[in-house]
Parts: structure tokens; C-alpha cells; sequence
């Protein structure tokens, strides 16, 4: 009998330890991990620099509550930011949830700052994910995430993947923004083209709406690029961050441009754990490491190589392999409609790969982004075996 409350279908597997891109069940069992705790373990685990810098700090002070000036808070902040091509703010917050909770509340609190207090609906799209709040769920407006916990809340419009013309027809004196995840990943591993992106830009300017990428799994050095959106020359007005940021230690952010930051004011947001000590030194290591000089070209040509080695597949296996997509270390294959895409990640965990569902038929491919050449092709054997079998 278990006092757990029944949300989660677990697998039969519990791991103890972690090294790099390896974990280790009770039987010692080694298994290289493409799922990173579902693209969560941008450094792999137990990485020797984020231990050190947590372990420091775990010494010294854990939570004093944002009363206070937080040590190391304002760096953080400032590192993450000038990272970016826009941002001049940083919330920082514990989970992808709340941070596009706090991006949709600021949407909401610019417009009414600036005299437009009906403009609160929000755009979005079909296929999205964006958490598990009732505002998130309400966002993303599927029907397994909302099937008992309606009714939805309002000031959403969802329209068609990739098409304007959808985003066109909804936008009304009521909108005030947009919100899309330059890639999707619970969605199956769907990029927004360049053009896509841009024309949301564009549209945001024209209407005076302001555009908000969803990046907790796209973003933070995942696609080779430090926000997935850079890709495409597209600077938004907000964005939300959250799982690689903090490689495993619950962290998240939502970033800013300065005029959609300054409509926030003491007391309009914030949380009780926000920016603690803890966090704040893991966060700090992180960057450490992401901006470091090539770490980045590194994941790009990571990802290359696995693209390649991908397509390969799908050449030699096209009854099997319906397509395979995705940018940097975001990698998805899509099975054809007589396989299943959960039974591939069951067998591929058999055989010592970890991997990810996704929808649309689709498997995922989230490595560490410190992956190296040897450990992506051992992932890509297995997977071809595997493949062989069917």
C-alpha cells in the first residue's frame, strides 16, 4: 500500500546514483540516460561543480525569505539576463509552472498599467504545454490535462500550429499577448519555423501585443543556442525558464524586457522560496558552465552528429520510423502508426537506454549537454538494435 497520491505511472525502475550521463539502479545496473530527467540534467549528474557549490552553501545558509537581500541573487540575475538578447529583468521562482504563471500575469498587469486593463487574453496553441496550474492547464487547454478540473480559465484563445492566418483571425481589442514554445516538447518535438516566430513578432508590434516564449525544456542551452528563439532573430518580450537552469535543483525564471518588468511592482508578485541561497549557488554553477567558452558549439555539434546519425535510421528503417525532428539536443523520433511509441521507450529501457514520451507517436531524445561522441554513439547502438528487433 502506498500513501503516495496516485498521479504518477511509475516504471518498475528506482535509481540510487548518478555520474555524468549514467544512472545506476539498486542492482548497480548501469543505464545511459537521453532523458535527463525529462531534459532537466543539462550537466548530467552529481557534476562535480554543482556539487561542490551546493554542498558549500548547504553549509553556510539555506533560506532567509526575499525580506532580505539575498547573497549571490543580483549576479545570478544579471549573468542570466545579459545572456539573452532581451532581457533586462529576472524572477527567479521554483518550477517551469510558476514561471509561466508569472509571464501571464505580467501580460495581464502591462496592459493594465498602461491603460488598456481589457487586454488580458492570451493566444496559444494547439499542442502546447505549459504546466500544470489551473492557469497553465487552462492555457494548453487539453483535454486530458483539463478532464476534471474544469471549467477552464478564461483569457485563452488556442488556435492551429504554425499558421498566422489562425493568429490573425482571433486577435481581438481584448488580446494582450501571445504564448508559444519555440519548440515543442510534450507536443512531440515540434520547432516554429523562423518565419513562424517572426511573424508573431510582427504581429505582436502591429496589434501592440506582447510575445512570450515558453522555454523551461527548449531553453537554457538545449537547442545550441542559450533560448531556443535565438535561432530564429526573434526577441521576445517575456520568457519563461525553468528545468536546465538549475540542472536537477528545483529553479526556474521568468526574464523580461525593461518596460514589461517596470509595470511590476513590490507586492504585484512573488514566492517564499524565490532566489534562496540554495538555488541561487546551484544556479550560479550552472552558469558557470553553460557560458563558458564552446560549451554551447558543443551541443550543437552534438546534436549534429545525432541528427545524422538519426536520419541513417530512418533511411534504413522507414517502416518503422515515420520522421525524426528537433534542433541541438532535443531530438525526437516519430514511429509509424502501426508501432508505439511507449512500447520504444519500455523496450529501450530494457536494453539500458532512457528515453522519453512524447506525443504524436513520438520518443525523445534529451541528453546531457555534456554528452560526449562515444556516449551518443553507445545510445545510438542501442537504439538501432532495438530497431533491428522490430
Amino acid at each position: 500500500m502506498t500513501h503516495l497520491l496516485p498521479v504518477y505511472a511509475r516504471s518498475k525502475y528506482t535509481f540510487i546514483r548518478g555520474e555524468g550521463v549514467y544512472l545506476y539502479d539498486k542492482g548497480d545496473r548501469r543505464f545511459l540516460d537521453f532523458a535527463s530527467g525529462i531534459a532537466v540534467n543539462s550537466m548530467g549528474h552529481c557534476h562535480p561543480h554543482l556539487v561542490k557549490a551546493l554542498q558549500e552553501q548547504a553549509a553556510k545558509l539555506w533560506h532567509v525569505s526575499n525580506l532580505y537581500k539575498i547573497d549571490g541573487l543580483e549576479e545570478f540575475a544579471t549573468r542570466v539576463t545579459s545572456a539573452t538578447t532581451f532581457a533586462h529583468y529576472a524572477f527567479f521562482c521554483n518550477s517551469g509552472a510558476e514561471a509561466v504563471e508569472c509571464g501571464m500575469k505580467m501580460i495581464r498587469k502591462y496592459h493594465d498599467e498602461t491603460g488598456n486593463p481589457n487586454k488580458f487574453r492570451i493566444i496559444t496553441f494547439e499542442g502546447a504545454f505549459h504546466g500544470r496550474t489551473l492557469g497553465t492547464i487552462s492555457a494548453a487547454k487539453k483535454e486530458k490535462l483539463m478532464k476534471g478540473f474544469e471549467p477552464a480559465a478564461d483569457g485563452f484563445d488556442q488556435v492551429e500550429w504554425g499558421s498566422l492566418e489562425a493568429v490573425k483571425r482571433v486577435i481581438c481589442s481584448d488580446t494582450g499577448g501571445i504564448l508559444i514554445e519555440p519548440v515543442q516538447g510534450e507536443g512531440g518535438i515540434r520547432p516554429a519555423t523562423k518565419e513562424f516566430l517572426q511573424g508573431l513578432r510582427k504581429l505582436c508590434d502591429d496589434n501592440g501585443l506582447l510575445l512570450m516564449f515558453d522555454e523551461v525544456q527548449c531553453g537554457m542551452g538545449r537547442t545550441g543556442k542559450f533560448f531556443a528563439h535565438e535561432w530564429a532573430g526573434v526577441n521576445p518580450d517575456i520568457v519563461s525558464s525553468a528545468k536546465g537552469i538549475g540542472s536537477g535543483f528545483p529553479l526556474g525564471a521568468c526574464l523580461s524586457t525593461k518596460k514589461v518588468g517596470d509595470a511590476m511592482h513590490a507586492g504585484s508578485h512573488g514566492s517564499t522560496y524565490a532566489g534562496n541561497p540554495l538555488a541561487v549557488a546551484v544556479g550560479n554553477a550552472v552558469m558557470d558552465l553553460m557560458l563558458a567558452p564552446g560549451f554551447l558549439d558543443g551541443v550543437v555539434e552534438m546534436g549534429d552528429l545525432i541528427m545524422d546519425k538519426l536520419q541513417a535510421l530512418k533511411a534504413k528503417y522507414p517502416d518503422i520510423i515515420a520522421d525524426v525532428r528537433g534542433v541541438g539536443l532535443m531530438l525526437g523520433i516519430k514511429m509509424q502508426p502501426k508501432y508505439e511509441s511507449k512500447d520504444a521507450v519500455e523496450a529501450l529501457r530494457e536494453r539500458g537506454l532512457l528515453t522519453v514520451y512524447a506525443a504524436d507517436n513520438v520518443f525523445r531524445i534529451v541528453p546531457p549537454l555534456i554528452l560526449t561522441k562515444a556516449e551518443a554513439q553507445e545510445g545510438l547502438e542501442i537504439i538501432d538494435s532495438y530497431l533491428k528487433t522490430l
